[in-house]
């Protein structure tokens, strides 16, 4: 095999510049500028980077069909519902919903997961909210009245469309919702438990959350603010009833 020819470098075969000329010195100044700036590395501004209009305008989109499939689903059923439906609860085009959602049972486990999440979050924010020389009742208080807060508030449908439609998810989608919802059970433990120690809670600790939790969620089927009942009253009853004065 015949040896390769060795190639000739390009830098060898550019013409060398002419000399620059010493009476110019503005040019130089200029030259010297230029590869100063090409030297210095540009910053890149620090945190994440601002959210484009349209991307602002999807993430609400995104909140609108969720808010509003989680109402259809919660009166009409998960069956019952159309993405047609959902997407003229949202005021959009009949083929939108699958802009943000491949079918409407991702949208569905997404009705679930996040608002799963959001109360998991608020919970804690509630829980810190107290001093730090709270009683396990005032603990217990707040959990209460947070519980009915994500129950029967303003944005409380997917609660109920998870207590519901539980069976309408796939295994791997009741695996993901079980997590979360653990999650948040499970910061009701310590206080039911030094309420057990204190000989204030009416039942075992673990048996004591699954009775609350059971009582708790049955008032979606019953409660009516037109009733004059307010959520602070109803955790009132509800903490006189779990444990002992």
């Amino acid at each position: 095999m015949d040896s390769p020819v060795p190639r000739t470098s390009a830098i060898a075969l550019a013409p060398k510049k002419p000399p620059a000329r010493t009476g110019s010195k503005a040019v130089a100044s200029s030259d010297a500028n230029a590869a100063a700036a090409e030297a210095t590395p540009t910053r890149r501004p620090r945190g994440r980077p601002r959210k484009t209009a349209e991307e602002l305008d999807d993430g609400n989109r995104r909140r609108k069909l969720m808010d509003g499939a989680a109402k259809l689903f919660r009166t009409q059923g998960f069956a019952a519902t159309s993405t047609r439906d959902i997407a003229a609860a949202a005021g959009m085009h009949s083929g939108s919903p699958f802009y943000h959602f491949e079918s409407k049972s991702a949208l569905l486990y997404a009705v679930m997961s996040e608002g799963m999440t959001m109360a998991t979050q608020s919970q804690q924010q509630a829980l810190d909210a107290l001093p730090a020389t709270a009683t396990p009742r005032e603990q217990l208080h707040t959990l209460i009245r947070h519980h009915f807060e994500i129950l029967l508030g303003p944005r409380s449908s997917f609660i109920p469309v998870m207590l519901y439609e539980w069976r309408s998810l796939t295994p791997a989608q009741r695996k993901g919702i079980a997590r979360i919802k653990d999650s948040y059970e499970a910061t009701w433990m310590p206080v039911l438990e030094a309420l057990a120690q204190q000989g204030a809670l009416q039942a075992e600790p673990g048996v004591a959350r699954l009775f609350i939790f059971g009582a708790l969620n049955w008032a979606v089927q019953w409660f009516s603010p037109k009733k004059g009942k307010s959520l602070d009253a109803l955790t009132d009853e509800a903490l006189a009833l779990f444990i002992r004065s």
